[in-house]
């Protein structure tokens, strides 16, 4: 149970290929690690870096997993925040002028579950004036454009993924608090599960660091570099690093006690089992299937994997309700909901290009389901 062979096989296989160029992975059930390994470069362009062990990737969209969504039940579990909150609670008439029929009322459950209605994507950079950028006013700007924004379904009939949504979270909580998003993370995440070496901004500003130690992501048409040591995501990017969408760059060692506490369903990835990062209520609350018979099986931020046959992130072999994330650079973590096996694959296959990442959508698949097979 401890060599994974086929998993191994596979993932060298897609580096060999060149399906993905690099990739550190690990294995494991609870608290107990299987495997761990690190195969690849982390860079391929404009020159060839190996992967270290403490190489960090930019998370991309499992920020709103390790970040936005932790953050809010911590809130919600503090008194602080109900899931039944209506965006007009956190957002003025102001920002909230012009919006659709309906979207003041849609809620912290809503944006949870990516069923608001909002856009998945607006190219914010194109919205809002570069002269805010900076200024008192800039966030109410950000917030006004998403509010404003024509409706995709209307509030609660379908499952429209929207990073937008969750950057209208992330204003939510900064509100809350007085904080901005990547303090309270730092506070309610990673310092409690000893994540050390995760963080937004992690180079310091949002500038391109070609020499630092993070795994290489797009050649950008916008800056017109391969990018690395800032956020991948475009708006995450204009919004300064700092986002309820994106923005988040770890290491196998940290996202792997992350898994351990998701595959522990809330308890400390260290200790006794008693100490808890989230308690069993709050857990449960949040892998659970809320949209069943919508498009996609979504608990509040989690991505669940579907009954089949519909397709899944996970595989085929990770049972119904498993839960996780992904992220657009090519990350991903998932967690079997019925035996607690764990998996992080954390590559950087978008430094290939965004349209050439078919490849690494199936082997990340396969991945999945031979971690399943080689556990069983």
């Amino acid at each position: 149970m401890s060599h994974f062979v086929k998993t191994h096989a596979l993932i060298l296989k897609a580096v060999e290929n060149g399906h993905i160029p690099c990739a550190a992975y690990a294995i494991g059930q609870g608290r107990d690690v299987f495997s761990e390994n690190y195969v690849g470069n982390a860079s391929l362009f404009p020159h060839t870096e190996a992967l270290r062990p403490d190489t960090l990737f930019d998370m991309a969209s499992l920020s709103k997993l390790l970040s936005t969504t932790m953050v809010a039940l911590r809130f919600v579990e503090e008194g602080r925040l109900l899931l039944s909150d209506p965006l007009s609670r956190f957002f003025t008439p102001d920002e909230l002028e012009g919006s659709p029929t309906g979207r003041a009322d849609a809620t912290v459950f809503h944006l949870m579950t990516h069923t608001s209605g909002i856009s998945p994507h607006i190219a914010l950079w194109n919205h809002v004036p570069a002269s805010l950028v900076g200024t008192e006013g800039f966030d109410a700007a950000v917030s006004r454009v998403i509010l404003s924004s024509p409706p995709v379904c209307a509030v609660g009939e379908q499952v429209y993924y929207s990073c937008m949504g969750y950057i209208l979270l992330q204003r939510i909580l900064e509100r809350i608090d007085g904080r901005r998003l990547d303090e309270l993370a730092r506070i309610y995440v990673f310092d409690p599960l000893g994540m050390t070496d995760t963080s937004y901004l992690p180079f310091g500003n949002n500038q391109n660091k070609p020499t630092c130690n993070a795994a290489a992501t797009e050649l950008s048409a916008i800056h017109g570099y391969y990018i690395r040591g800032h956020v991948h995501d475009e708006n995450a990017h204009f919004l300064g690093g700092v986002s309820g969408n994106a923005g988040v760059f770890s290491n196998l060692a940290d996202t792997m006690r992350f898994a351990r506490m998701l595959s522990l369903r809330g308890a400390m990835p260290d200790g006794n089992g008693h100490d808890r990062f989230l308690s069993p209520r709050t857990f449960e609350l949040a892998v659970t299937d809320y949209t069943k018979g919508k498009n996609e099986s979504r608990g509040l931020g989690f991505q669940l994997r579907p009954p089949l046959p519909a397709l899944s992130a996970a595989g085929d072999l990770f049972t119904y309700g498993s839960y996780g994330h992904t992220g657009f650079t090519g990350t991903s973590l998932y967690v079997d909901a019925k035996t607690g096996i764990w998996a992080v694959l954390l590559t950087n296959s978008v430094h290939l290009g965004r349209d050439n990442r078919g490849e690494s959508f199936r082997v990340r698949r396969l991945f999945y389901n031979t971690v399943m097979s080689d556990w069983s």
